[in-house]
């Protein structure tokens, strides 16, 4: 399972059963970050992914921001509440290329803004499940 954490809207992202390549994907919108850390554990709880890939969102020149430390932040508390393995990945230029995924499949803008950040959510995924870290099963 992957996630890539949005203010009003997270997109999240499952493997197939082998743990080879991103498959369902849906986005989340909830601006409340409360209900969207209860509604992350319940798909946690529901869905037992062997681990939880989250986007750690780092500066072009590799520093991390507030963001980051949100990122952080809902990793232990993801990790703490459902015991979940939570694995922080880079998401450097996730959306970018799922703007550039969804705009090579002529997608309009409008519709555009409401699927990247599930689209984000796959391309963080199968960056992870692509380095071989992934090994052990489903995400």
């Amino acid at each position: 399972m992957a996630i890539d954490l949005g203010d009003v809207r997270t997109g999240v992202a499952y493997s197939d059963p082998t743990g080879l390549i991103a498959g369902r994907a849906f986005t989340i919108t909830q601006p409340s970050p409360e209900k969207l850390f209860l509604q992350l554990c319940q798909e946690i709880e529901a869905e037992k992914p062997a681990r939880v890939v989250l986007g750690l969102p780092v500066n072009m020149n590799g520093t991390e921001g507030e963001r980051a430390l949100k990122s952080r932040a809902l990793a232990e508390r993801l990790h703490t509440q459902t015991g979940a393995e939570v694995v922080l990945w880079d998401e450097r230029g996730s959306s970018v290329t799922a703007n550039r995924i969804l705009s090579d499949m002529g997608k309009k803008r409008q519709k555009q803004r409401a699927r990247v950040d599930a689209v984000a959510a796959s391309v963080i995924l199968q960056h992870y499940l692509d380095s071989g870290r992934a090994r052990g099963g489903q995400a």
